[in-house]
């Protein structure tokens, strides 16, 4: 028995494109819509799963909705003479009244039951204009994310200082202020003891000098009287035994 037509609408029908630069993760979306009375159920499959990243990859589509599928393409070395041989395909298959174990539902499917929609992939890279578009675009957005970032922390750094804080800032300058004034007196008074204490130095080196004359003056001229005296005496005595 021939398998029944695909219930579902699929935007793209045939073809999912990927637009590259292919060094990112690069997204596409496909639209599954249900013009149906019934709830209908669906898988999204592809030939190279470790390649792509599907949300939601499977599910229920309530009768007259529809759904975006999110089909991310992963990071790869595009090779432009390499035709692309990946290829998804959606199944669905029309939910049963009050269904309760989506996944028995799909075990217990016949052959006959199944609808299925084959797409190929697509890939395109941009060209050298947009390309290069493209590269300005992006350094113009971030000199401006880099310049609202550095505005913004301005405003924030402005808006922290408020008066609390400037209050703070004020009176632990003035603290500083205090702080060098007190050490520039201090230093001028070390100096100040300094000189002094060279000048008492080199008086009492003075008056320790001048005592040490006097004193030695005071000994010659005990000296000289002494032998003055005795040689008045030594005339004496000698005019009594002539």
């Amino acid at each position: 028995m021939a398998r029944q037509d695909q219930a579902l609408l699929l935007e793209p029908q045939h073809e999912l494109k990927f637009r590259g630069p292919f060094s990112d993760v690069v997204n596409t979306t496909l639209k599954l819509s249900n013009p149906t009375d019934r709830n209908v159920c669906f898988k999204v499959k592809t030939t190279a799963p470790r390649r792509y990243c599907v949300r939601p990859n499977s599910g229920v589509i309530d009768a007259g909705t529809s759904i975006n599928v999110s089909v991310m393409l992963q990071p790869f070395d595009y090779d432009p003479n390499e035709k692309s041989k990946h290829k998804f395909m959606v199944q669905s298959l029309l939910a049963p009244p009050e269904m309760t174990d989506m996944e028995g539902v799909w075990k217990e499917a016949k052959p006959e039951e199944l609808m299925d929609s084959k797409l190929r992939c697509v890939f395109e890279l941009p060209a050298e204009n947009d390309k290069m578009h493209h590269d300005v675009d992006g350094s113009k957005m971030s000199n401006l994310l880099k310049s609202e970032s550095s505005t913004l922390s301005m405003k924030s750094m402005s808006s922290t200082l408020d008066d609390t804080e400037v209050k703070k800032v004020m009176e632990e300058c003035k603290r500083l202020q205090t702080e060098a004034q007190r050490l520039r007196e201090e230093n001028k008074q070390i100096r100040e003891d300094d000189g002094m204490r060279m000048r008492k130095s080199n008086v009492m080196s003075s008056q320790h000098s001048s005592h040490s004359v006097v004193k030695e003056e005071g000994m010659s001229l005990r000296t000289v009287a002494l032998i003055v005296l005795f040689f008045a005496v030594g005339v004496i005595i000698g005019k009594l035994v002539l």
